[in-house]
C-alpha cells in the first residue's frame, strides 16, 4: 500500500530559509526516521543515534538565539518542524520538544555568563536534556514538590553565574521524566525555601553528577522507545553558578517553560494525527469491498472529512498561538487551548483511523494501533487536559472565588 504516500501539508512559511528547513526535516523524517519507527518502538529502542543526527542538522536548538548555537527560528517555524518529526515517529518529535523545554530556563532566565558557558553545548546537538518538575506526590499540583535544595557554604546572596555563592545539595525524587537515565543534563526544580510556589528554585544539573541515578523505565502502553523514569537525587551537589534565576523564582520559570512546551505537545499531536489520517487514506483507497474502493463509501468519506477538519483546525490553532508568542504577547491562554484541542483531536483521529482499517487496524501489522496508543499520553503530559481546561477558564471567566 505504498503507492499512496503521506498527504502534502500546505504550509505558509515566513522565509525561504524556513521552507528549506521544512524540506530538510521532511526528507530526514521519511528517509531516516519513519522506516525503522515501528520495529524500534516495538523493541523499546531509544534512538540516541537518531537524536545525534537530528542534532547535526541543527534541529535541537531551533527557537534559541544563534549567538549561543541555536537556529534563531520563530516558534511558528520550530513547531512545524516538530510536527514533521512527530508524524514520522512521536518518540523523536516529543524528544525534541522535551529537550527544548529543558533548555528554556537557562535561555530565558539565566545570567549572561551562564548562557555563554552552557548553552552552546546544550543547543549544539551533541547533548540531550530532560526537565524535572513532577514528583511521585506532586503531579498536577506542582507547587507542592518536595525535592529539596540546601545551600552549603558561600555567601547568603549567592549570585548565579559569579560562582561565589557556595554549593547546593539536592535530595529527592522526580517522576515521569522523559529521557530519565539517558539525558546529559537535567533542569531541576527544587524547594530551596519555604512551602508553596515561592520557595522553589531552578538548577542545571549534569547528567553524570555523583548521587544522580534513574530507576528502571516505566512500562508504558505506548512510546516504548522513549524512556520515562523516576530520577533520584541523593546528595547531588551543584555550585551556585548552576542556579538559574533568583532564589524562589523557580516556579515562575517552570510555568513560563510549560506554556512554551504545551505548544510543542500540540504540534506533536497534529503530526501524529496527520500520520494516522495518511495511513487510513492509503488503506481505504486500495481496499475494495462490494467491487468498490472503501474510499467511495459515504460513511467513511464523512469520517475522513471530520478527521481532516480536526487536523487543520488544530494546526491553525497552534500556529496562531505560536505567532502570538513570536510577537512578544502573552500566549498562556492560547497555549492551553492548543494543547487541549490538538491532543483531544489526535486521540479521536487515531481512534477513527483504527476504525477505518477495521480488523487490520487492531493489528500491529499496520501503524494505526500504535498511533492510537501514543496519542493517549499527549492528553496527559505537560499538564493534563483537565488542567488545561482550568487554565482556560481562569483566563476567560476569571479566577475561582474563595470562600
Amino acid at each position: 500500500m505504498s503507492q499512496h504516500g503521506p498527504q502534502p501539508v500546505v504550509r505558509h512559511l515566513p522565509t525561504e530559509e524556513a521552507r528549506d528547513l521544512l524540506a530538510l526535516t521532511r526528507d530526514l523524517a521519511q528517509r531516516e526516521i519513519a522506516p525503522a519507527a515501528a520495529a524500534e518502538e516495538d523493541a523499546g529502542h531509544f534512538p540516541r543515534e537518531t537524536f545525534a543526527l537530528i542534532g547535526e542538522t541543527g534541529l535541537l536548538g531551533l527557537p534559541y538565539a544563534e549567538e549561543h548555537g541555536g537556529g534563531g527560528q520563530p516558534y511558528e517555524v520550530y513547531l512545524q518542524v516538530l510536527e514533521e518529526l512527530a508524524a514520522a515517529r512521536l518518540t523523536l518529535g516529543l524528544g525534541v520538544s522535551v529537550h527544548t523545554l529543558a533548555c528554556h530556563a537557562l535561555a530565558h532566565f539565566g545570567a549572561k555568563e551562564q548562557r555563554a558557558e552552557h548553552l552552546p553545548a546544550m543547543l549544539g546537538g551533541s547533548l540531550l536534556g530532560a526537565y524535572c518538575l513532577s514528583e511521585p506526590a506532586a503531579g498536577s499540583d506542582a507547587a507542592s514538590l518536595r525535592t529539596r535544595a540546601v545551600r552549603t557554604g558561600g555567601g547568603a546572596d549567592g549570585g548565579g553565574a559569579d560562582g561565589d555563592g557556595g554549593n547546593w545539595t539536592i535530595d529527592g525524587t522526580k517522576a515521569w521524566i522523559t529521557h530519565g537515565g539517558v539525558a546529559d543534563f537535567y533542569t531541576v526544580l527544587a524547594r530551596s525555601g519555604g512551602d508553596g510556589a515561592r520557595g522553589i528554585s531552578a538548577y542545571l544539573v549534569p547528567g553524570d553528577a555523583p548521587g544522580l541515578s534513574a530507576a528502571a523505565p516505566e512500562r508504558k502502553m505506548g512510546m516504548k522507545g522513549s524512556p520515562t523514569a523516576q530520577v533520584h537525587f541523593d546528595g547531588v551537589t551543584v555550585p551556585d553558578s548552576r542556579r538559574i534565576g533568583e532564589e524562589g523564582q523557580g516556579f515562575a520559570i517552570a510555568l513560563a517553560a510549560l506554556d512554551a512546551g504545551r505548544l510543542g505537545i500540540a504540534a506533536c499531536a497534529v503530526g501524529l494525527a496527520q500520520a494516522a489520517l495518511d495511513a487510513g487514506l492509503a488503506y481505504v483507497k486500495e481496499r475494495r469491498q462490494f467491487a468498490r474502493p472503501l474510499a467511495d463509501f459515504q460513511g467513511l468519506r464523512f469520517m475522513i472529512a471530520d478527521m481532516a477538519t480536526k487536523i487543520e483546525a488544530g494546526r491553525a490553532l497552534y500556529l496562531a498561538a505560536a505567532r502570538t508568542r513570536d510577537a512578544g504577547l502573552d500566549f498562556s491562554r492560547q497555549a492551553a487551548m492548543a494543547k487541549l484541542f490538538c491532543t483531544d483531536a489526535a486521540m479521536q483521529v487515531t481512534t477513527d483511523a483504527v476504525q477505518l482499517l477495521g480488523g487490520y487496524g487492531y493489528t500491529a501489522d499496520f501503524p494505526v494501533e500504535r498511533y492510537m496508543r501514543e496519542a493517549k499520553v499527549l492528553q496527559i503530559v505537560e499538564g493534563t487536559n483537565q488542567i488545561q481546561r482550568m487554565v482556560i477558564a481562569r483566563h476567560v471567566a476569571g479566577p475561582e472565588s474563595r470562600s
